[in-house]
């Protein structure tokens, strides 16, 4: 049976703000930290306890007397389903209210085949995750899910997506309420990586920069520790910015000289076939690479050098105090982070470097689906989505 929480105590949603980050608390800090009267607080926390939102965890230090009861978080309440759609991969999780992955599911899937396809598999693959870990649908509190494309992040629906034919303006969060009514949040799938990386390898960072080299190139921008969307969900769209090297080097957006062109998966392996070697995926590229091949490591670390070329206009806009490198292409090793690290460290004011880090991933290919929990747990646990309704068994 569901819980509508507009129907439990005035202050309730408030309260469960103080506690959601999962730090115990007693009754008696919560009651300092509101300023409301212990038994108001006694009675909204026994609220939260019926709903299954909070739980009790190990004893306080007593002073003296009976240890205090603590309370947290109870990530087992629900679970979200959280989904990495990229250009020619899918992943579908299942993860706790806290980001923990209960159980994943990956495989190869294009994503031209269109919405209906994809989505399918998705809801598919989520409901065989969830039967595996004996959860059913009644307990799924919110869908995250990550994109390759621009996205009206307010509708959740992509808008004109260069590499996903078929999908614009397509409404993704209503296909998927159509078969489970619940809250779907839809980004762009670096967006959701930046998201994932900052939580768990720098939660302290309010200035950071995630660049996603893989078939596209995109970038998620976190400032002033706020993910920035932009005006029409195209924030960190670099892989369309034009690079004087490229100039005449045609684009699958139109343009010529694009960093996409010149830096991508594909554009590398097509240089590569053009010099003879047999490359035709970024994943024949990554094997090149490992195996030495001083052609492949030169292509590999100039396209390091022109996605540095772009990050140096970025550095300067928005002075992150971290640039991480991710997406698949980050598998070649250091060469690529060598050339952007040689660009940017070399055409950026010294300000704007002298702290600034330049990293690998520590997420790798966990990161979107992190984000992804994250934004869907995160929307689920806001005052909005309670007064929604938190389902409870």
């Amino acid at each position: 049976m569901a819980t509508d929480t507009s129907r439990a105590p005035s202050g309730v949603t408030e309260l469960f703000q103080l506690l959601r980050d999962g730090a115990p608390r007693t009754r008696a800090e919560l009651a300092k930290s509101t300023g409301l009267a212990r038994s108001t607080v006694a009675m909204r926390v026994d609220e939260l306890m019926r709903m299954g939102l909070i739980a009790p965890v190990a004893d306080a230090v007593s002073t003296g007397g009976r240890p205090p009861s603590q309370f947290a978080l109870n990530p087992a309440a629900r679970v979200v389903l959280a989904a990495d759609i990229g250009a020619s991969h899918a992943t579908v999780a299942v993860t706790d209210l806290a980001g923990s992955i209960l159980a994943e599911h990956s495989e190869p899937l294009d994503v031209t085949l269109g919405p209906e396809v994809v989505l399918t598999w998705l809801w598919e693959s989520g409901q065989g995750l969830l039967s595996g870990l004996g959860r059913d649908e009644r307990s799924v509190a919110a869908i995250g899910i990550g994109v390759p494309g621009p996205v009206e992040h307010s509708t959740g629906r992509p808008v004109n997506p260069p590499i996903m034919p078929g999908w614009d303006r397509f409404d993704i969060p209503g296909w998927l309420q159509a078969h489970l009514p619940v809250p779907v949040l839809v980004d762009n799938d670096v967006n959701i990586m930046a998201l994932g990386e900052r939580a768990t390898a720098w939660p302290g960072v309010d200035h950071l920069l995630f660049v996603k080299v893989a078939t596209g190139i995109g970038a998620g921008i976190i400032s002033g520790g706020t993910l920035q969307r932009g005006a029409q969900g195209s924030a960190g769209d670099i892989g369309h910015v034009q690079v004087a090297r490229g100039a005449d080097v045609p684009c699958t957006c139109g343009n010529r000289g694009c960093l996409e062109a010149l830096a991508a998966a594909p554009a590398l392996a097509r240089q590569l076939r053009a010099h003879g070697l047999d490359a035709h995926s970024g994943n024949d590229v990554i094997e090149l690479v490992k195996r030495g091949n001083i052609e492949a490591i030169q292509a590999v670390r100039q396209a390091g050098r022109d996605i540095g070329e772009v990050l140096t206009v970025a550095v300067s806009l928005i002075n992150p105090s971290v640039i991480v490198i991710g997406g698949s292409m980050a598998r070649v090793g250091e060469h690529l982070i060598a050339g952007v690290r040689e660009a940017v460290y070399t055409r950026s004011m010294p300000l704007a470097t002298e702290h600034l880090a330049i990293v690998h991933s520590a997420t790798g290919a966990k990161a979107a689906i992190l984000g992804a929990s994250m934004l869907a747990a995160e929307y689920a646990l806001s005052p909005e989505g309670l007064a929604r309704g938190f389902a409870v068994g």
